[in-house]
């Protein structure tokens, strides 16, 4: 048996307010190219299907189109709930979806009942464990006095082997959406700690031959059998020029039997440049970048204008922009704190401060100046 282990697809995620969906379904039908390639039996994703509860139109269909390609190219599909997936809705016809190879495991008091996968050694059970929220688990599982995510996975975990148990000579996969002990985080996963409690040891996953993981954006090995594919594409610039990737995982007679990263592509890869803008337009060495997605940090000691107009000639992918030129102004206070007890000429100033992060000079003051004294005129003649 071989499976395709994914996770964390986000489809609707966007970079800086940049739609990502082309970029997305142009990785995911790489997945798709693989399964006929490596001769996939299955292809697994370990939560997080979507990045929000109520998915966009188009992102549906980008996960319609995708989990067709997939079947078209000859594998089964078995998918889970990450935290920011709404279980009910992406569970909805997850009856009829299993008839056609599309397996949805979104049910938390039916995470026990596998999806009985078959090779020439026997059953492959494959538990899909949905998100847990403790507050909300700890009721659907019937143990109100569970508060924490190892608690909760504990639980899963046991009603798991109890029921492999019941399975004589089964070889067993569980996908699970979790923060386990020794991984890795990125800057692009949303915090799942409830309570300061968020972490989860490794030793809950004991007794199965593999475990699937999703949450951490990139690909790392916590045991032989226990891992994370990471996301197929990076999220945020913290993840700029990391290898993105899927696991094909190998089952013989015994349980596993090995494992392999298969690379996945960049439709478009993330550069962090800085420098003066001046110098950015017109490095030569850059123009290898020029339709990569840029997050630009500019020195210039004034803030140009309209820098990200002018990035974007060049650079027409450019997402974010940072100015940290000596002129900046870096100040804790808030913006009425930093008012408070000024005059209406002190706001004035403040207020181009602010806007440039460059004080206003002395002709630009005096002007400021004439212009108060003139409303001030006009209010005393009303």
């Amino acid at each position: 048996m071989r499976l395709l282990h994914t996770s964390d697809w986000h489809i609707g995620r966007s970079l800086h307010g940049t739609d990502l969906l082309a970029e997305q379904e142009a990785v995911l039908g790489r997945l798709a190219d693989v399964v006929r390639a490596e001769q996939v039996d299955a292809v697994v994703v370990a939560g997080d299907v979507y990045d929000r509860a109520v998915p966009s139109a188009d992102a549906t269909a980008v996960l319609d189109r995708a989990l067709t390609r997939l079947r078209a190219a000859g594998a089964q599909v078995v998918l889970t709930p990450g935290n920011h997936d709404s279980a009910r809705r992406l569970g909805f016809a997850s009856g009829l979806l299993a008839a056609s190879g599309v397996h949805v495991r979104a049910v938390t008091p039916q995470l026990d009942e596998p999806v009985l996968l078959a090779d020439a050694h026997g059953e492959v059970a494959v538990y899909g464990l949905p998100y847990l929220e403790p507050e909300v688990a700890r009721h659907e599982l019937g143990l109100p006095e569970a508060r924490s995510h190892e608690a909760v996975l504990a639980a899963a975990m046991d009603r798991v082997r109890t029921d492999l148990f019941l399975r004589p000579g089964a070889r067993s996969v569980v996908l699970a959406h979790a923060f386990v002990g020794g991984g890795v985080a990125s800057d692009s996963e949303r915090d799942i700690c409830v309570g300061g409690v968020d972490l989860v040891p490794a030793s809950v996953f004991d007794g199965v031959d593999y475990v699937a993981l999703g949450h951490l954006h990139r690909p790392q090995t916590l045991t032989p059998r226990i891992r994370y594919s990471g996301s197929p594409l990076a999220y945020s610039f913290g993840e700029a020029g990391q290898d993105k990737q899927a696991w094909l995982v190998d089952l013989d007679a015994r349980g596993l039997a090995g494992v392999r990263p298969v690379p996945l592509p960049a439709p478009r890869q993330l550069t962090l440049l800085r420098g003066e803008l001046a110098e950015l337009l017109a490095d030569p060495e850059l123009a290898a970048v020029e339709e990569h997605f840029v997050s630009a940090q500019l020195t210039d000691a004034v803030r140009p204008a309209d820098p990200m107009r002018q990035l974007q000639g060049r650079f027409r992918h450019s997402v974010h922009l940072e100015w940290v030129g000596s002129g900046a102004v870096a100040d804790g206070r808030s913006y009425t704190e930093r008012l408070s007890g000024r005059g209406d000429l002190e706001v004035a100033e403040e207020f181009v401060s602010h806007v440039r992060q460059v004080a206003p000079a002395r002709g630009e003051r005096d002007l400021l100046a004439r212009a108060l004294a003139a409303v001030a005129r006009e209010e005393a003649a009303q």
